[in-house]
């Protein structure tokens, strides 16, 4: 027996209260299919880079949103966070390539990254255990019905999914894979 033989996690979003959902697309990213190279962490041979994420059709009352990446597969019990951003304004509907890079100036005013489990308040690409199932990484943008979370960059993910349980409108989802 492998010390990577477990059950597979469910999806975490069938653990949430089901909510409306809306267009996430990405010119890098496919849903149902592997991540490229550049979405990888670097100590795994990638770019490290958060994927462009462009979405439509959320919800009127949204008044900001919020970016997670999660790996349910993760051999940790909790799963992965590989990505939190959160208080973007509701004027903005896209992030370029990179935008998860940790520099404050290329994100939209206001807007913060949430240390990742990584433990950078950074985009931390994908990296599962050689030799692991595929991964899956849930990228999903939150349409928020307040302006701010009212959290700060020290807390932990598990706390920004806390407060989006109680916040979130509706959700964009996209869901890749990756394997090494």
């Amino acid at each position: 027996m492998s010390l990577l033989d477990r059950k597979t996690a469910p999806d975490p979003l069938d653990l949430l209260p089901a909510l409306p959902s809306f267009t996430l697309t990405s010119n890098d990213i496919t849903d149902g299919s592997p991540l490229g190279p550049d979405q990888v962490y670097t100590g795994a041979g990638g770019a490290n880079l958060s994927p462009h994420l462009s979405w439509s059709g959320f919800p009127a009352g949204t008044q900001s949103f919020a970016v997670t990446c999660f790996d349910p597969d993760a051999p940790t019990g909790s799963g992965f966070w590989h990505w939190v951003l959160v208080d973007i304004p509701a004027e903005v509907t896209e992030l370029p390539t990179g935008a998860g890079s940790g520099d404050l100036a290329g994100l939209p005013s206001g807007a913060y990254h949430v240390r990742s489990d990584w433990g950078a308040p950074s985009y931390g690409g994908a990296a599962p255990p050689e030799g692991d199932r595929p991964h899956r990484y849930v990228f999903v943008v939150h349409a928020v019905d307040v302006p701010k979370l009212e959290i700060d960059a020290t807390v932990a993910p598990a706390v920004v999914g806390f407060n989006l349980t109680f916040h979130t409108l509706a959700r964009g989802v996209l869901r890749a894979t990756y394997q090494r």
